[in-house]
């Protein structure tokens, strides 16, 4: 008989996931209160959809926020889509939830961080691509910096994995 793997390490971050997703459904016509997202992403992720200049200068990961300005947001159980203004030029972005790699929200003191599949974002490329890939550093982005509240809590799910 064979025997069966339960991966509660994928059930977890699924459910986690799920805290992402209906944050953003909660959003859909604007934050309330102090509330803002930081959404971290792998911009090489199987689905992501951004544009040529902006995956230029995030090669491999990105991170947005919403807060004041963001229009159309749109959330499915797989992905979600938001117009955001970069230099005054809007842009779509439709980004799948397992591309998502951290989400904060500043105000509560609240994060998560995820664990990212970077195997099926590579495939295909040769170690020239994968060194220019990791040696790439992305510019800061003055539109979404990076969140430093003190005293936040980050649930990393390393902590839950037997190791």
């Amino acid at each position: 008989m064979a025997k069966s793997v339960l991966r509660y390490d994928k059930m977890v971050e699924d459910a986690l996931r799920g805290v992402l997703r209906d944050s953003l459904i909660a959003s859909k016509d604007g934050l309330p209160g102090d509330h803002h997202f930081y959404i971290t992403f792998r911009t090489r992720h199987p689905g992501v959809d951004i544009s040529e200049h902006i995956r230029t200068r995030y090669p491999d990961e990105m991170t947005i926020v919403l807060q004041h300005q963001y229009w159309g947001l749109e959330v499915t159980p797989e992905w979600f889509e938001v117009t955001l203004s970069f230099n005054r030029v809007n842009e779509r972005l439709h980004i799948p939830f397992a591309a998502v790699t951290a989400f904060a929200d500043p105000s509560a003191k609240f994060g998560l961080q995820f664990q990212a599949d970077t195997s099926i974002e590579t495939e295909g490329e040769t170690p020239e691509d994968e060194a220019l890939s990791e040696a790439a550093a992305p510019a800061p982005d003055a539109e979404a910096p990076a969140p430093a509240e003190a005293g936040g809590q980050i649930i990393a799910l390393d902590a839950f994995r037997k190791k």
